[in-house]
């Protein structure tokens, strides 16, 4: 044993009192002692396991604790026979002897038992020390060679898989003209549904990837880059369709093409005080900056279906506009009020194609005010809209009458809600919004120009069905249709329906699989009115999350 360990010992049996057995219990005179009194201390040393069985030996003593290490630990320490330590009693310099050979007999032990052990276990802990090396020589070079010591790294990737069918008696209506474009006449062309299928009809195999790197120069604020590639835009599931209304969530294709990876956001938050976010970025979303997204709908982005669904029913309101953008926001308690400018072609010098704030912006300005709780939330919105073309869906009718009479604001409303339980259950989360939108026109609002149109959503959500992670969802509501056109005796007929039910099979924690169905019911509006079209899709959503 070495020396240290020797001298670490020694003062603590020192300081203790130790008693002879019973054969020297009455000398404490060194020269009244005999070597059979040591002798019978030594050989009791075991009686004693633990510090309890002294009947005289308080916690309030103050070697209390070194009595007990010596006891349990080494278990060097006898008592006498009456169960008592008699710790006031004066100590012979052969007792002291006796306690700390005792003390180191059993070090002495211990110690060997360690030798030993490291013998019989010599290849395994070499191995497990070569192991250690290399781990640490392994973080050391990460260390070195990592990315960014700011930057996080995100991404998404999703596959989608799924047709479309589509049904109705509504023909499509050709007009034949002369020469000089005058018309002859109107005739009555192919079923609607039949060039809808020919088109569209076919099963699709799409992808969107996502990848988010998040960099943080403060530990408050956020420089977010999204780089993103699909190939949705050939598709039904793209918006490529006979309406917009098909278009999923997650469908995305570059402007420059198919498979070519873009930047799809650039942003940057930070905070300005206790209460106040600043957001910046020259390709930001309306819906980035907003601080509620009143809808507990499709919470989990991983298994959302329809584009329009996910919106809080006011698809007006929250167009989620994408361009060059900044936005406030003040919350408190709770509460929060937000306002943000987004303008669609930023990027352009033209006034009359582009800019900010101009006729060519695209732009379009929001405020939002709610209060977001635990388990609900509120919210109200006003947007403007330079072009009514920025309404992201809604009827065939609805979409091709804003451009084609060139709508040139749209002043949009919305009125947004949802609760949801605080335990999962049969109970489920209840989403509502309803929005309003009245549209305006340069030089007076022309005969059977649309000059109001709504939309609202109900959607249903249950969590940890039949198995804990899975989800079940339903949503149905009237996507953005005209409910007031200019001119006498012009009545708005633009009415549809839009439902959708989807089911989530939580695979693993970054694996998601999202069969999914949903109806249109007139998604042409107007345009069938006295006739019928409607769309039936059937897809499936694989997504891999990490």
């Amino acid at each position: 044993m070495k020396l240290v360990q020797r001298l670490l010992v020694a003062p603590a049996a020192l300081g203790l009192l130790a008693p002879v057995a019973a054969g020297v219990a009455g000398s404490a005179n060194a020269s009244e002692l005999n070597l059979d009194g040591v002798g019978d201390y030594s050989s009791s040393r075991e009686q004693v396991t633990s510090i309890s069985q002294f009947s005289d030996v308080y916690p309030t003593d103050w070697a209390y604790q070194a009595l007990s290490n010596l006891i349990e630990r080494y278990g060097c320490v006898a008592g006498y026979p009456d169960g008592t330590y008699r710790g006031g009693r004066a100590m012979t310099r052969f007792e002291a002897a006796a306690l700390l050979n005792a003390c180191l007999d059993r070090i002495t032990e211990v110690t060997d038992e360690l030798k030993r052990l490291m013998k019989e276990f010599e290849k395994e802990l070499a191995i497990l020390r070569g192991r250690v090396d290399g781990l640490e020589a392994r973080v050391g070079e990460l260390e070195a060679t990592q990315f960014s010591t700011t930057t996080t790294l995100e991404g998404q990737a999703s596959f989608v898989i799924g047709a479309n069918s589509f049904g109705g008696d509504a023909r499509e209506v050709v007009t034949i003209v002369d020469d000089d474009g005058g018309v002859i006449r109107i005739e009555r062309g192919d079923k609607r549904s039949d060039r809808a299928a020919e088109e569209f009809g076919a099963t699709t195999f799409s992808y969107d990837v996502q990848l988010a790197l998040t960099t943080s120069f403060t530990g408050k604020d956020a420089l977010i880059t999204i780089l993103r590639a699909g190939n949705f835009a050939d598709s039904s599931f793209g918006g490529a369709g006979p309406s917009s209304l098909s278009t999923l969530e997650v469908a995305f294709q570059e402007d420059a093409g198919l498979d070519v990876v873009g930047i799809d956001r650039l942003m940057y938050t930070f905070p300005m005080g206790d209460n106040w976010t600043v957001w910046l970025g020259g390709r930001i979303g309306q819906e980035d900056m907003l601080p509620i997204w009143p809808t507990a709908y499709a919470s989990d982005i991983t298994s959302t279906v329809l584009d329009v669904t996910t919106l809080p029913g006011a698809v007006g309101a929250y167009n989620k506009n994408l361009g060059a953008g900044a936005g406030l926001t003040w919350e408190s308690g709770g509460f929060a009020v937000h306002a943000n400018y987004v303008s669609a072609n930023a990027d352009n010098g033209n006034p009359n194609e582009g800019g900010i704030a101009t006729d060519g912006a695209e732009g379009t300005g929001t405020v939002q005010i709610g209060y977001q709780g635990e388990q609900w939330a509120i919210a109200a919105i006003y947007s403007y809209l330079s072009k009514g073309t920025l309404i992201p869906h809604g009827t065939s009718f609805l979409q091709e009458s804003l451009e084609f009479f060139d709508a040139q604001g749209t002043n949009a409303f919305g009125l947004s809600a949802y609760w949801q339980p605080a335990d999962s259950g049969w109970v489920p989360s209840i989403s509502v919004g309803w929005g309003i939108n009245s549209h305006s026109y340069d030089g007076g609002t022309p005969d059977g120009a649309v000059t109001e149109s709504q939309s609202w959503s109900v959607g249903l959500e249950w969590d940890d069905v039949f198995i804990k992670g899975n989800a079940f969802g339903m949503a149905v509501g009237q996507p953005t249709f005209a409910t007031a056109l200019e001119g006498d005796d012009i009545t708005a007929k633009d009415g549809n329906y839009v439902w959708e039910w989807w089911y989530k099979f939580q695979v693993t924690d970054n694996i998601t699989v999202t069969p999914a169905l949903f109806y249109l019911s007139r998604p042409l509006g107007q345009f069938t009115t006295g006739e019928s079209f409607n769309q039936l899709g059937g897809l499936v959503r694989t997504t891999f999350a990490f």
